[in-house]
């Protein structure tokens, strides 16, 4: 008996109509074995607070799926850092198919995790990266780097400034608006954009701060 059930297929389905995103039957089908996957594995892995199924489409697939129009008008190359148990790179990937994302953790039990969803999921456009992010050394800039919930704003931009350029955008995913954390952002790094996101089924406030290089 999978732990997905119909309630949840539906409330993935009500949720990206609410959030204007339009999910394929495959994407949506693709989000649910993702689902799966995070429950089974969470038990052993540690993948999330989360520990109740039912809490997880809105906390963590809706949650993810409410920055797919920033996203969407990004470049093409992207990043997620401190993926944990891959959001929002995981739905992102499912969503963007002809995007490039890279899920980095430093954590090896959240990396083969990770690359389990990639094989099992047949996901050709993500790819996992077990490392630490001030060690990551890729050939070239990102479009995007996003992170939820990882680290302070100041230590975001800061362990990540090396991954991007003039032109990348950073996207953190927060809670309260975290007016405190904007005061100690680096000199190099300005706020472009903050969005209210609006996740259904999410008690509580999420906003994405955009950041941008200031070269």
């Amino acid at each position: 008996m999978s732990m997905v059930t119909e309630r949840h297929a539906e409330e993935l389905a009500q949720g990206a109509r609410a959030l204007r995103v339009e999910l394929t039957a495959q994407q949506h089908e693709q989000l649910l074995a993702y689902l799966a996957l995070l429950i089974k594995w969470n038990k052993a892995y540690n993948l999330t607070a989360v520990r109740d199924p039912d809490e997880m489409v809105s906390r963590h697939l809706l949650d993810s799926l409410s920055v797919v129009p920033y996203v969407a008008e990004g470049g093409e190359r992207w990043l997620d850092v401190g993926s944990g148990g891959g959001m929002p790179g995981v739905p992102l990937a499912i969503l963007f198919p002809q995007k490039h994302f890279t899920l980095l953790d430093s954590n090896g039990k959240k990396t083969r995790f990770l690359t389990q969803v990639k094989l099992e999921l047949k996901l050709a456009n993500l790819e996992v990266v077990h490392s630490r992010v001030e060690a990551f050394t890729p050939a070239q800039p990102f479009a995007g780097i996003c992170s939820r919930a990882f680290s302070s704003l100041a230590d975001f931009s800061s362990w990540t400034r090396h991954l991007g350029d003039g032109e990348t955008r950073w996207l953190a995913m927060k809670g309260v608006q975290p007016d405190d954390e904007l005061q100690a952002l680096p000199s190099d790094f300005h706020l472009q954009a903050c969005h209210v996101l609006k996740v259904p089924g999410c008690q509580g406030q999420r906003h994405l701060l955009i950041l941008r290089r200031t070269l």
